[in-house]
């Protein structure tokens, strides 16, 4: 193999009229390889003869790439393709899509794969990836670039900050934890932060020596803010706790911390309160999402079609399955019978929520429930193998629903061949 095989020409150095003249037939394909600036790509003919390989650095030299790439294929059949990494090609998705050029997209497990196949190298680089790109889209194997509607990418954007105020929530949550630990621990086996009455307890009082020393008012706090859901032994037992707390006592500055934590906490979780109401409210706009949050519920609703895409865009529920990465594969060879396992191609994000959803479901569904107690008392039966069965099931209930079916749980499985099974 050569030693430049696959080198490159900067884009102001590229000889375009002899590019031009080197096309055959009607067919010009452009190959991208995405990067936060470098950007590379190929251009090749039908025939998967290379014409030229350039980089350029983006955004500076984008527009002056695409007008470039318009006149080579005036007269032609001009394609681009990209693997789809994250938001960094998007705005030149975007510009190509202004010029009147069609965009696709090839998976990068595709072309990671493809790494050894043309060349017999496993190495992968950014002139490599380009041709890759471009011959396993020549050879069919890509899709046409979606071009994602309003609805989606409203959904999107409040998904985006519900998932930022959730991490910080997480992180405020983590980070007073690990201080409670050393000043008050028992604290955390009463009531627990994901509660809201510990939080504020600790806002407003900060260490257990001030709770310690107000129980009066540490209690009418507490009952203020649980309401009837807190009774009268557990405030009992956490005052009692305050009192005799083997934690390192606070100084003023630790306790003043402690006060500041519980504060951030409470921020964010107000926070993910709030743009939760917010989707829940741009769910209530859309027919699809309304059909569908009545299965999973709003937030998973919602996620579901920002990761995926609504699945009225699925001709099959065995479709909408692949997109979520729920289908099944299989390792087998001669005597060897491997085992069925999803392939978790699709975003995770979308299998997290309608996993939690499945759940949900099995804890409130009497039916659900009881189909999923006979799966899994059967000998050798793993529990959640049993809910990744009903989250397919749940899937293409999903699909049926936002195709205009009612919801209806009895579908879903057969309880009679089940426990006669």
């Amino acid at each position: 193999m050569g030693k430049r095989r696959y080198s490159c020409v900067e884009f102001k150095h590229v000889a375009w009229r002899e590019v031009r003249d080197r096309i055959v037939g009607e067919r010009v394909v452009v190959a991208v390889d995405v990067a936060k600036e470098d950007f590379v790509a190929t251009v090749l003919t039908g025939a998967q003869e290379v014409l030229v390989r350039l980089r350029w650095q983006h955004p500076q030299e984008t527009l002056a790439v695409v007008e470039r790439l318009v006149w080579l294929g005036q007269g032609r059949r001009l394609e681009a393709v990209l693997e789809p990494s994250g938001t960094y090609g998007d705005a030149l998705v975007w510009q190509l899509r202004q010029a009147g050029i069609v965009v696709y997209r090839v998976s990068p497990k595709r072309v990671h794969d493809a790494a050894e196949v043309y060349d017999g190298v496993p190495s992968l680089h950014d002139a490599k990836a380009a041709d890759l790109i471009g011959r396993l889209h020549l050879e069919g194997i890509s899709q046409e670039w979606p071009v994602p509607s309003e609805a989606r990418r409203t959904v999107l954007a409040v998904l985006t900050q519900l998932r930022v105020s959730k991490a910080r929530q997480q992180g405020a949550g983590s980070r007073l934890e690990a201080q409670l630990s050393r000043h008050w621990p028992e604290c955390l086996g009463l009531l627990g932060l994901d509660t809201a009455t510990l939080p504020a307890l600790l806002e407003g009082y900060g260490d257990p020596a001030s709770v310690a020393a107000d129980p009066a008012g540490a209690a009418a706090l507490m009952r203020r803010i649980g309401r009837a859901g807190l009774r009268e032994e557990k405030i009992g037992a956490v005052l009692a706790s305050a009192r005799r707390s083997l934690g390192v006592p606070c100084f003023a500055a630790e306790r003043e911390l402690l006060q500041w934590l519980a504060g951030d906490l409470l921020a964010a979780r107000r926070e993910v309160q709030r743009i939760e109401r917010a989707l829940a409210r741009q769910v209530k706009r859309e027919p699809v999402l309304v059909r569908m949050a009545g299965v999973v519920g709003t937030v998973s609703a919602a996620v579901l079609v920002a990761a995926v895409g609504s699945p009225q865009s699925y001709p099959t529920a065995s479709s909408y399955l692949k997109g979520l990465g729920l289908n099944l594969k299989e390792r087998s060879s001669g005597k060897h019978k491997g085992q069925l396992k999803i392939t978790k191609r699709g975003p995770s994000l979308a299998r997290f929520y309608l996993y939690f959803a499945t759940l949900r479901l099995i804890a409130h569904d009497p039916v659900v429930k009881q189909w999923y107690g006979l799966k899994t008392s059967r000998p050798g039966a793993v529990k959640n193998k049993v809910v990744i069965t009903l989250m397919r099931k749940l899937a293409q209930a999903v699909w049926q629903v936002a195709h205009g079916s009612p919801f209806e749980v009895s579908k879903l499985f057969d309880l009679e061949a089940v426990a006669g099974a």
